[in-house]
């Protein structure tokens, strides 16, 4: 039985609020979380996704005050991410209504945590987060070319500004083998343009492993959305500025999706 694809609003908070940049940068408001997490929920997202941008650069816990307020008003699987650190970050942001948590930065530091994790609370419950850019320099075992320029696909942490000379490709397939129940792949040089997924990348990454998938980077429309689905094998489309500024809601996107013969739920 073929698996319906899911739709999935972010909620990117800094500070209290949900804000949204162009390639991790110029970020600026989007609302209050928890009145756009509730709207969500209502108009039919199948998923919710909440990540604190900078708790892991600033080092501090993720806001589980917000986090709990969240929670309380969704009827949807709420998965949440940003400066989850060791076993306690995570079972605390489960304890506060989250489902899943997202790890990132911390997994590279410390990979064997994705073990842990997957150990303790299910691979179910375990998502890591890649954040990735095009490198063209030196390094990398996945080499690509375009317009005759050679570049490879590499992780950043700490919201995009730390350099890892990570090959994005092999830490997928790592990340896999340690237990991760799900990959959230994010594209920098995507981000916040609002042209489109990056469907390179995500074929790239998706065509090396066989656990799900979520393709987050560069939605700015229905067709963005539909085409993600139709050129790579992506099993969820994350999207920000398309709900949060309301270009589009979520049951126009579903039926969009539907007449196109995404199978989807409605």
């Amino acid at each position: 039985m073929p698996v319906a694809k899911r739709i999935i609003p972010c909620l990117d908070v800094n500070k209290g609020r949900v804000v949204k940049g162009i390639n991790f940068k110029e970020l600026k408001d989007a609302g209050n979380p928890v009145i756009l997490a509730k709207r969500y929920s209502e108009e039919g997202a199948d998923e919710l996704v909440f990540l604190d941008i900078t708790a892991a650069e600033e080092h501090r816990e993720i806001m589980k005050n917000i986090v709990k307020k969240v929670a309380s008003v969704i009827n949807i699987p709420f998965t949440v991410g940003g400066g989850i650190k060791k076993l306690e970050d995570a079972r605390n942001i489960l304890l506060s209504g989250a489902d899943r948590v997202s790890i990132n930065t911390a997994a590279v530091i410390n990979p064997g945590l994705i073990q842990e994790l997957m150990s303790i609370f299910g691979r179910q419950c375990i998502v890591v987060a890649l954040d990735v850019s095009r490198n063209y320099g030196k390094g990398g075992k996945n080499i690509f070319s375009k317009d005759g320029k050679k570049y490879w696909f590499e992780i950043k942490t700490y919201g995009g500004k730390k350099s890892t000379l990570i090959d994005a490709i092999e830490w997928a397939k790592k990340v896999e083998r340690l237990g991760a129940g799900e990959i959230l792949l994010t594209s920098i040089d995507t981000d916040g343009t609002e042209n489109g997924y990056d469907i390179e990348l995500l074929n790239a990454i998706c065509n090396r492993i066989n656990i799900p998938v979520i393709a987050s980077g560069g939605c700015g429309s229905k067709k963005d959305i539909l085409k993600v689905f139709e050129k790579t094998q992506v099993d969820a489309a994350l999207a920000a500025s398309l709900f949060h500024f309301k270009k589009a809601s979520l049951s126009e996107v579903k039926e969009y999706l539907y007449k196109n013969n995404i199978l989807i739920r409605l």
